[in-house]
């Protein structure tokens, strides 16, 4: 789930990986429209797997921030106002999930990132944010199925023919 879920600088909301194309990444709106749009290699797309928000110690992941808001909110939307909460109930609120949240560096505007990106993925019923991506098999995401992790691979040798 976590390498499938994308943020498109530039783009509003988030966006879910359905195929690769030649030159591009396929790619579909996390909203009610489910539009389908081309994504090029000129657009900064990032996984949410790849961020993470500073803190006074090491930098955390997203997903691990993602999944303090979900236990502190029970799995429900966001229950702050964040659009139009002042800076100093948006600190309160997001010390409650990340408490050693770097209060120099992350600014008011990724904490409303932040939540409006979690109220889209809450609102689509993602919600286990710890989840690992494990290796699938198919063209197409939709198409792939989870390989069991207790049976072997197979491996197919290849023998040339002398002459």
């Amino acid at each position: 789930m976590q390498q499938t879920i994308l943020s498109i600088a530039g783009k509003p909301g988030l966006f879910k990986l359905v195929t690769r194309g030649k030159n591009n990444l396929i790619v579909e709106t996390l909203d009610s429209q489910h539009k389908r749009m081309p994504a090029f290699s000129t657009d900064r797309v990032t996984s949410l797997a790849d961020i993470a928000m500073y803190t006074d110690e090491e930098d955390v992941p997203l997903m691990t921030v993602l999944a303090a808001l979900r236990d502190l909110e029970k799995g429900k939307p966001c229950s702050l106002k964040f659009k139009k909460a002042s800076q100093k109930e948006l600190r309160e609120y997001f010390a409650k999930a990340l408490p050693t949240f770097d209060r120099e560096r992350v600014h008011d505007s990724d904490i409303r990132k932040l939540l409006s990106w979690y109220n889209i993925l809450i609102e689509n019923g993602i919600t286990d944010f710890e989840e690992e991506m494990k290796p699938t098999e198919g063209d197409n995401i939709d198409d792939r199925k989870d390989t069991p992790e207790d049976e072997p691979e197979k491996v197919t040798e290849t023998k040339e023919k002398k002459k």
